[in-house]
C-alpha cells in the first residue's frame, strides 16, 4: 500500500484554490496520506498571553492534496484511519472567545495537558480516555478563501465535530477541480459542541485515504461514523441550520434508501436526532468580534441500520 507524508512545513493559513497542491493522488486506490500538524500558536499564547503578538498561524491546515478526477458537483470521501498525537496538548482561554467568555473574564488562561498511554490528564484529579478527532477538514471553495478559524463552510473547514474521528468517513462537496484537500487542528479530546471554543488542542499526524463519489451534489458535509449517518446543516438564524440538517437527512432516506415521504417522516420523528455542532458558526463573524459566532452548525443523525430497512 502506498503511503505519503505531508509535513507541517506545507501548512496553509486558509483554504483556497490558489494554493498549489503538494501531492496528487488517484481516488479509490487505498493510498494512505498522513497530514502532520503543529501547535506553534498555542506555545506562543503560553509565552506571550497577547493575541496581537502571536505570529504563528492559528489552526494551520496541511496540504492541499489534488485528487485526480474530482470535479464540481462530486463529493470527496475522506476516510480517517489513524490520529497520532504529541505527549501534551493545550487548554487555552482567549479572552472574549467561546460560550464561557463572561465567567472567564479578561484574563488569559493556558494549561499544558499531558497526553500519555491513552489518557488525557485534565487536572490533578480528573482524567479521561483520549478521543482524537480532526477539527479542520475541508476542500477549497469555488470562490475566494475559507478561514481555518471561523466559520464552518459548505466545503468543510473548521467544523470541530467529534464525529470526524478514526473509523469515520467525511464527505465533502467538491467545488474546484482536484478538490484540494487540507487537514489540521487535531484534538486529543473535545466536548461535543466545544463550549469553550478551544478543546484539548494537540500537534500530531492524521492518516486518511480518499475516494470520489461522482455527481453526489451535496450542499454541506456529511459523516458516516460506521454506526450513524450525520448530515451537517449550516444556517443563520439557528433554525435555518436545523431545517437544513433535517431536510438533508430526509433526502437521504427518500432519495437514496427507498423510503416514501410518509414513512421517512414517521421514522425520523422517532429515530432521527439533532444537536448543535461546533462553535464556529455558519457565516463570517463581525470583524470587530472575530471570535463571536454568527449562525449555527447543526447535526442531524440516524443509525445506519435504519437506512437499510426501507
Amino acid at each position: 500500500m502506498t503511503a505519503h507524508l505531508i509535513t507541517k512545513d506545507h501548512a496553509q493559513a486558509d483554504y483556497s484554490a490558489s494554493h498549489e497542491p503538494v501531492l496528487t493522488v488517484e481516488p479509490g486506490t487505498g493510498e494512505r496520506i498522513t497530514f502532520e500538524t503543529d501547535d506553534a500558536a498555542y506555545a506562543q499564547m503560553e509565552e506571550l498571553r497577547d493575541l496581537a503578538r502571536v505570529t504563528a498561524t492559528i489552526n494551520p491546515v496541511t496540504g492541499p492534496v489534488h485528487v485526480v478526477g474530482a470535479e464540481p458537483g462530486d463529493a470527496l470521501a475522506v476516510t480517517i484511519h489513524d490520529i497520532e498525537m504529541a505527549e501534551h496538548g493545550w487548554s487555552v482561554y482567549i479572552p472574549g472567545a467561546g460560550a464561557l467568555a463572561r465567567p472567564m473574564g479578561e484574563e488569559w488562561y493556558v494549561r499544558r495537558v499531558p497526553v500519555r498511554d491513552g489518557t488525557v490528564q485534565l487536572t490533578d484529579r480528573v482524567s479521561c480516555p483520549v478521543a482524537p478527532m480532526i477539527g479542520c477538514i475541508g476542500v477549497a471553495p469555488g470562490d475566494g478563501v475559507m478561514s481555518t478559524v471561523m466559520p464552518s463552510y459548505a466545503t468543510g473547514g473548521n467544523m470541530d465535530l467529534t464525529d470526524a474521528r478514526p473509523g469515520s468517513t467525511v464527505y465533502l462537496p467538491v467545488e474546484v477541480e482536484g478538490a484540494r484537500l487540507a487537514i489540521g487542528d487535531l484534538h486529543a479530546v473535545m466536548s461535543r459542541g466545544e463550549s469553550s471554543f478551544v478543546a484539548i488542542e494537540i500537534a500530531g499526524r492524521a492518516t486518511v485515504s480518499v475516494d470520489l463519489v461522482k455527481g453526489k451534489g451535496l450542499r454541506a458535509p456529511r459523516i458516516d461514523t460506521g454506526d450513524e449517518l450525520v448530515c451537517v446543516g449550516l444556517g443563520d438564524p439557528v433554525q435555518d441550520s436545523i431545517d437544513r440538517a433535517y431536510e438533508d437527512l430526509f433526502a437521504v432516506l427518500t432519495e437514496e434508501h427507498g423510503y416514501g415521504a410518509h414513512d421517512a417522516y414517521t421514522v425520523m420523528s422517532a429515530l432521527a436526532h439533532t444537536e448543535l455542532g461546533g462553535p464556529t458558526g455558519s457565516v463570517a463573524p463581525d470583524p470587530l468580534h472575530p471570535f463571536r459566532a454568527v449562525g449555527q452548525v447543526t447535526l442531524a443523525r440516524i443509525a445506519k441500520e435504519v437506512l437499510g430497512l426501507a
